[in-house]
């Protein structure tokens, strides 16, 4: 399992813009093969800041099978707007898991 994390900085005055357009961009990224699960959360102590967190199956299937998708394009137009500056994206590994799902 791959774990994509991405720091989302949104102007607080377009959070409930942002959140309702991610509602709708959520279903592309869950039609994709390989994709696991997604969290999105707002930071409490900065308002600007989202922490997006995807979990996929393998580097590609984010990579090649979502980011080359027509789906991504959609995606793209949804969300991309409401960064800045642009969030970097990197992937990690599970080394150590603890604890059971909730």
């Amino acid at each position: 399992m791959i774990l994509e994390h991405a720091l989302l900085q949104v102007d607080p005055a377009l959070s409930e813009e942002f959140e309702k357009a991610f509602g709708t961009a959520k279903s592309i990224i869950s039609a994709v093969p390989g994709f696991i699960r997604l969290h999105l959360s707002h930071c409490m102590e900065s308002p600007q800041q989202y922490l997006l967190l995807v979990e996929w199956e393998s580097l590609e299937a984010h990579t090649v099978g979502f980011r080359q998708s027509d789906g991504y394009q959609r995606w793209r137009e949804l969300l991309h707007h409401f960064y800045d500056p642009f969030p970097v994206v990197e992937h990690y590994e599970t080394v150590v898991e603890e604890g059971s799902p909730t």
